[in-house]
């Protein structure tokens, strides 16, 4: 075996090509946690599966990777995709129909954002916490 002095034994080919580990959740900064979970987790029919006691740290699974809400007391919403705070982050959300799906994330409380570069395949809106996330009709797999 071969041994670099300052790290220690040098990895196997298999082992450099393996992953570190896998995803566990995505985590979203807001000021209320506990509201946030909610509007996903009807969204999305994902059910809670951890919060802090005091409710700063909300997640949910429906048996894969987590959607986590943290409390983040100075948090700022996105002003995207005008200038000032920028987008930090956003979920795409897979659906069958983008009227339909916005329709319905609407009535949870999701806003459509102003500004739609490709609404015939992915409709931006913003969540109650001022995050935008899009629905889209394209798949992956």
């Amino acid at each position: 075996m071969s041994t670099n002095h300052e790290t220690g034994p040098a990895p196997k080919a298999a082992d450099a090509a393996a992953p570190v580990g896998r995803l566990a959740s995505v985590s979203l900064d807001c000021t209320d946690p506990t509201a946030l979970a909610k509007f996903y987790g009807t969204l999305l029919g994902m059910p809670q599966v951890f919060a802090t006691p005091d409710g700063g740290i909300v997640a949910l699974s429906a048996g894969g990777v987590a959607l986590t809400m943290m409390r983040a007391e100075n948090h700022v919403a996105p002003t995207w995709p005008e200038p000032g705070q920028l987008q930090q982050m956003h979920l795409d959300i897979s659906v069958d129909d983008l009227d339909q799906a916005a329709g319905r994330a609407m009535a949870l409380g999701a806003v459509e954002a102003s500004h739609q570069p490709a609404p015939d395949v992915w409709r931006v809106l913003i969540d109650p916490a001022g995050h935008p996330f899009c629905l889209t009709t394209v798949t992956l797999d």
